[in-house]
């Protein structure tokens, strides 16, 4: 999949980061919007398709961690790969990114090449997951999951949104049902980068993907963990076409 033309939608109050990446990354290629704020950014997730949003934490009006959680909770928007950028070196502030559904996290300073690195390694998954998608629909346990809209529905008729690094983690056990996968497995799949030790970003993976499937008992019986080993789909899984 080309990246050329993609475009960016750059969230930053410091306005010399935003000219800064501006330049930077539409001379690689990009189209790159920037807005200063919390409200700038719905405004412009209203009026303009992002292929990739740049999400700083600090912003003056609504923290990073609200706005993401808000992408998250909207369909036409839920599958927009999204990097955070924080001045904190807190863990802490990673882990909630990541649990609200971002896709990287990235602190400050940086360098704009490994911010452009990020990018393209993002993209490149989404782009890689979609391409991929040639069966319309996998039918698993009590759920389908629609390759072509990325839309999971439960046999009850509620729709689960996912983020595109959950949707990446539930492809991956649907490709290898009752097979177990490695953490090193899950994490390449998952993630482009490690911002914190690998067991922690794929237990923290796994355990998001399993509140989405209802699976949350005290023994998950759908994704199973297999003590020192890695995890397992326990599902049959069947592939369908649109009726």
């Amino acid at each position: 999949m080309s990246q050329a033309g993609k475009s960016i939608l750059l969230v930053d109050d410091d306005q010399e980061i935003r000219e800064l990446l501006q330049t930077y990354l539409s001379r690689a290629g990009f189209q790159v919007r920037t807005v200063a704020d919390g409200a700038g950014f719905r405004q412009a997730m209203g009026e303009y398709a992002a292929d990739l949003v740049i999400l700083d934490v600090m912003l003056p009006d609504e923290d990073g961690f609200s706005l993401c959680r808000w992408v998250r909770e909207h369909q036409r928007l839920a599958q927009v790969p999204i990097i955070m950028l924080t001045a904190s070196s807190d863990e802490a502030d990673r882990v909630i990114g990541l649990e609200l559904g971002a896709d990287d996290y990235l602190g400050k300073p940086f360098s704009p090449r490994e911010l452009q690195a990020r990018i393209k390694a993002l993209l490149r998954r989404v782009g890689f997951g979609q391409e991929r998608a040639v069966v319309e629909v996998l039918a698993f346990d009590e759920w389908r999951l629609d390759m072509i809209s990325h839309r999971l529905f439960h046999i009850d008729g509620e729709e689960v949104i996912l983020s595109g690094a959950d949707f990446a983690l539930l492809k991956l056990f649907l490709d290898h049902p009752q097979q177990i996968l490695d953490r090193d497995t899950i994490a390449n799949a998952t993630r482009g980068r490690e911002v914190m030790p690998l067991e922690r970003i794929v237990d923290m993976a796994v355990s998001r993907l399993r509140q989405r499937l209802r699976d949350t008992g005290k023994a998950p019986g759908l994704i199973r963990t297999v003590r020192g080993a890695g995890y397992l789909l326990a599902a049959q899984v069947t592939p369908h076409s649109h009726a």
